[in-house]
């Protein structure tokens, strides 16, 4: 480890911080219905959605018709890109003669964009059609994204609101979470990556003669808008299929790190959202900061493994850190910190090949999403499952003190701390149950990379970014199967919409809830002490559930590579 690299990680923390506050407020201006800056331009647009969709700008939902809306929404972009996919080969935009999608892997990846997960079985630069990459991929990495945003606004006026009987309007919700905040800011960003040297064209491939006089074929297409809503909306999805590690997507130290702050910002934002929406800023400042304390960690972890190296590589007298897998314009520093970002929010773009980590930088990924991609996580989703695990701090400490359970004047009683677990336990139960089937399916074992402990880790890693709608991969994994298409696409259902309904019946039980005010026994849940229960009860969770198969993964691994043994 560097002072060098070091100063690059706290360069990046201090942008998030910098912007959070000021983020937060905008946004909740927007969520409001407050006039903004960007209010002239959009608001007749807004109107001009509202009246073909037969709805206006003050329509409110209680929380079951919210959910459907969003269920059925979801629903119908999913039946769009899989239907998309299967006729691409006839459809315009296509320069590169792009053949139609086959059915178990156009399934796979509708489920994946829908559900902001962007697991790619595939190279998207030779398999997707312009048409498809814009009109399919990019429109759901904008609406994936804004149903988060979404979802979290609606819990987020649970707190805030009492005796109420609407969370708000999921249509509503939507088109602002759009047009006033991923689209200015990706207008933007594209402006910026266009600027450093991203490609964005609708011309085909290019053919180029090397010095040694090859022909090699270019790809280059309507990359760098993309590149912004993958980041931005923590979707991950690659334009091209070495994703952010590929000069195009990723020219240079400036643009890395910029699509890491991309990554954070809007979910750093959402905790002042928060704190501003339930009149009191220190509750979203101290969610952040235990967003902060697990991401450090992390960070501190990953860069520390990957700096100290493989001893069985220095063995053989290559001193220094472990470069495999990473690009040397953003060294191991870089990579490390991209890797904890991209996993800490369920990005899942990368910049480095995770599965050349170190056991223990592999390791880190890995527990950071099956932590539920709550540090940080993705726009909406890692508010709204940090907000779970609140419901179940404040559950403990009321079993600790012997009272009910109170937070933000809300008391929290039975169905919120029964929706809360369903939640939690749908991840461990869909990344655990198909991994263990697929470790001794031969079919499914035949498309494993490595054998031991690396081995499944790979399948482990699979199931598990899949069930956290986070997307990358130990590309060692050959996924493109029909049995891998089809089970992780069920795992990305079953984590994204079991953990939605569950948080929004939350909102609409605690909005109907008068609140109480705080009194001496009240637990204070904007201080240090809240943050360090609400830290331990996440890592608990997560550990206990975890432990048994990250011993036969990582962990042995690491301990087979000290002492000597390679896999």
């Amino acid at each position: 480890m560097t002072l060098y690299g070091w100063i690059q990680i706290l360069v990046f923390c201090a942008l998030v911080v910098a912007l959070t506050k000021p983020l937060g407020g905008y946004m909740t201006r927007v969520f409001n219905g407050e006039r903004t800056v960007l209010s002239p331009l959009f608001a007749p647009v807004e109107r001009g959605l509202y009246a073909l969709a037969g709805t206006h700008g003050r329509e409110e939902q209680h929380w079951s018709g919210y959910a459907v809306a969003l269920l059925l929404f979801n629903l119908a972009g999913l039946l769009l890109l899989y239907g998309l996919q299967r006729v691409q080969a006839g459809l315009p935009l296509n320069p590169d003669g792009m053949a139609t999608v086959a059915p178990d892997l156009a399934f796979n990846t509708a489920v994946s964009f829908v559900t902001n997960t962007n697991w790619q079985n595939y190279g998207g630069e030779s398999t997707m059609s312009y048409l498809t990459q814009m009109l399919g991929l990019t429109v759901q990495n904008f609406v994936s994204a804004a149903t988060g945003i979404a979802i979290a606004v609606a819990l987020i006026r649970g707190f805030a609101r009492a005796s109420a009987k609407t969370v708000g309007s999921f249509w509503v919700d939507l088109t602002r979470a759009i047009l006033y905040v991923l689209l200015p800011l990706c207008v933007v960003l594209t402006l910026a990556y266009v600027a450093l040297g991203m490609p964005q064209t609708l011309d085909a491939a290019v053919t180029a003669t090397t010095l040694e006089g090859a022909q090699q074929t270019i790809a280059r297409g309507p990359v760098a808008s993309q590149v912004a809503i993958k980041m931005l909306g923590t979707n991950g999805g690659g334009f091209f299929n070495a994703n952010a590690a590929h000069p195009f997507e990723n020219p240079d130290a400036i643009s890395n790190m910029l699509q890491m702050v991309s990554i954070f910002a809007i979910g750093a934002a959402l905790t002042n959202v928060f704190g501003r929406m339930v009149g009191n800023e220190r509750q979203g400042w101290a969610i952040l900061a235990a967003m902060g304390t697990l991401f450090i960690a992390g960070v501190i972890v990953c860069y520390w493994a990957e700096a100290a190296g493989n001893p069985l590589v220095q063995a053989l007298g290559l001193q220094g850190g472990n470069f495999e897998g990473k690009e040397m314009r953003f060294g191991i520093p870089l990579s490390a910190l991209f890797a904890v970002v991209t996993t800490a929010a369920s990005c899942g773009a990368v910049n480095a090949m995770h599965g050349s980590f170190t056991a223990l930088g592999g390791l880190i990924p890995l527990i950071n999403m099956e932590l539920g991609e709550v540090i940080v996580g993705g726009v909406g989703a890692g508010f709204y499952g940090i907000v779970l695990f609140v419901v179940l701090a404040i559950f403990v400490a009321g079993l600790m003190v012997g009272r009910t359970p109170e937070y933000l004047g809300k008391k929290i009683e039975a169905k919120e701390v029964k929706m809360a677990m369903l939640a939690v336990l749908c991840l461990p139960a869909g990344m655990l149950t198909f991994t263990a089937i697929s470790a001794v399916l031969p079919g499914a074992v035949a498309s494993v990379g490595n054998s031991g402990p690396h081995g499944f880790s790979e399948i482990l890693y699979a199931y598990t970014s899949a069930a956290a709608n986070n997307g990358s991969a130990f590309a060692s994994l050959s996924a493109n199967t029909l049995w891998y298409n089809l089970t992780l696409g069920i795992t990305m259902l079953v984590g994204r919409f079991l953990v939605i309904v569950p948080a929004l019946a939350i909102a609409g039980s605690l909005a109907a809830k008068k609140s109480v005010p705080a009194s001496a026994g009240t637990f204070p849940t904007d201080g240090p002490l809240f943050v360090g229960l609400l830290v331990g009860v996440i890592v608990i969770v997560g550990g206990l559930t975890f432990f048994p198969a990250l011993a036969v993964g990582p962990i042995v691994e690491h301990l087979a590579m000290l002492a000597g043994q390679s896999f």
